[in-house]
């Protein structure tokens, strides 16, 4: 991973366009190629990003991010403060809630839920960068990743769509669609989910149990 704390201005070229003036900046470049651009007040969010897969080219004082859609991020540096690289590793992963993992068990259980004719492929399926929590096929037979959380917010749509851009790249399973459950999602994720063509589902946990109870009961 690497550090860099510039004055910089940052511009957007894409579907939409956006301006950041001169300001001082974190500039985070991570191992998968993310490039994202922090202030000192908004916690983890950045003010702007890039996702893999990208590219960065640095010329002098200008920095241009390309991803696969042709999308740009141009940084103009005009002082450099800091510059560090770091080497961390491969990373755990989080470990689920009981709340989280017990909604992945019910719904892999219940993966109808999502659909008529789905059926699951697998829980917990591992990829390169860690487990999409279930695999599973829709009722066209198509290949479908869910990601669940308990609160939906932007950094889990973040996790899929990073999942999906592995998961695709493999023939036996490509196309392959996500889906983003949560008990909540908060109208920020849901609005970056539709603009990457991932669905959004609102899982109820009470009910699911309720299911689970049911069933239990018949025997």
């Amino acid at each position: 991973m690497r550090l860099v704390i510039a004055r910089c201005s940052v511009d957007y070229v894409g579907r939409l366009t956006a301006h950041l003036p001169p300001a001082p900046r974190l500039l985070l470049i991570k191992a998968d190629g993310s490039v994202s651009i922090h202030a000192d007040d908004r916690a983890y969010k950045p003010l702007n990003w890039m996702s893999p897969p990208c590219t960065l080219k640095e010329e002098d004082s200008q920095w241009t991010v390309v991803n696969k859609a042709g999308e740009r991020l141009i940084i103009t540096i005009e002082e450099v403060l800091h510059d560090s690289s770091h080497e961390l590793g491969v990373d755990p992963g989080l470990i689920k809630d009981g709340v989280e993992a017990h909604l992945q068990e019910l719904l892999a259980d219940r993966i109808e839920t999502l659909g008529e004719g789905w059926t699951l492929i697998r829980r917990e399926y591992p990829t390169a960068i860690g487990p999409v929590d279930i695999l599973c096929r829709d009722a066209d037979g198509g290949t479908v990743a869910v990601e669940i959380k308990r609160r939906g917010e932007i950094d889990g749509v973040e996790q899929l769509t990073r999942y999906l851009e592995l998961l695709n790249r493999d023939p036996h399973l490509a196309p392959v669609k996500g889906v983003f459950a949560a008990q909540e999602i908060k109208p920020q994720a849901r609005v970056l989910a539709t603009d990457r063509g991932i669905s959004c589902t609102i899982l109820d946990y009470d009910g699911l149990r309720g299911i689970e109870d049911d069933k239990l009961r018949l025997f």
